[in-house]
């Protein structure tokens, strides 16, 4: 097998991906914007995605590419993708589930992915469990002040995230397959603020927060208006319409996916 460039190595996927790549005794290399930072088991070389024109050593003598796009539009995606088409054969890209949704940076970096000439393959995970980090504050405070307690999500830990990467890179049979990843439970953001809350042996209440209100911090924080009310809208959605859990962990990787218990177990420290 040749050698596998990861990109987003230091992020919360990519570090585990690079991880058991290694463990597996593969040939790695990890692509970051500060080396001496990264402090990552495998070679690691500076470059950035957003730059394509820095891509030319990560890229040399590379097989496969695990693509993570650090952005939430499209930039110069389309140089990026050039420049990789030139090098390596097949990429593994880290999408989202969107399938159904209005027109995203996602779908685009899908369509330049599919008409490069790499075999690809398309990992689209649901909610990320690690996203409920954002409330680690309100945890320590005892009250987590959100919008829609009612939402419904089937988060994915990040390691089924990463260890379904490295089994699509490292095995055959995957090309031109777009994968649905998530957890193998549906729980609302008030239950899953309870089980956190279970774990830290502290208790923790949830309050619910006008959506007003939440759409002025969400947009100090992320200073997108169309990401703002995308997030807004998708958890409103998931009152009425829960997030489906798939099976397709179990069926790829041969064993259940990580419960939400187990991922607030991972990550009790973060919370304390």
């Amino acid at each position: 097998m040749g050698k596998i460039l990861v990109t987003g190595a230091t992020g919360n996927v990519g570090r585990h991906v690079v991880s058991q790549l290694a463990e597996a005794g593969l040939e790695v290399r990890a692509l970051v914007r500060d080396p001496e930072r990264a402090r990552l088991p495998v070679e690691t070389v500076r470059g950035d995605l957003t730059a394509a024109e820095t891509l030319e050593p990560a890229l040399r003598d590379v097989e496969s590419v695990f693509l993570l796009w650090p952005g939430f539009t499209t930039g110069n995606a389309a140089d990026m993708v050039t420049a990789i088409a030139k090098h390596a054969r097949r990429v593994v890209f880290l999408s989202a589930n969107v399938a159904d949704e209005p027109e995203t940076h996602y779908h685009e970096i899908e369509r330049l992915i599919r008409h490069s000439g790499l075999g690809w393959t398309f990992l689209r995970p649901g909610g990320f469990a690690a996203n409920t980090l954002g409330w680690a504050g309100q945890i320590r405070q005892g009250v987590v002040r959100w919008p829609f307690g009612q939402a419904s999500r089937s988060l994915i830990h990040e390691k089924d995230i990463a260890a379904v990467a490295v089994h699509v890179l490292t095995s055959a049979g995957h090309n031109g397959a777009a994968y649905v990843l998530t957890g193998p439970e549906q729980l609302t953001q008030a239950e899953q603020v309870r089980l956190i809350g279970e774990v830290i042996r502290r208790e923790v209440r949830w309050e619910e927060q006008p959506v007003e209100e939440a759409r002025e911090r969400l947009m100090a924080a992320w200073g997108d208006p169309a990401f703002v009310d995308g997030a807004l809208t998708t958890w409103e959605r998931f009152v009425t319409h829960p997030e489906q859990a798939t099976d397709t962990v179990r069926r790829l990787l041969g064993r259940p996916a990580l419960t939400f218990r187990q991922w607030a177990r991972d990550h009790a420290a973060d919370f304390s």
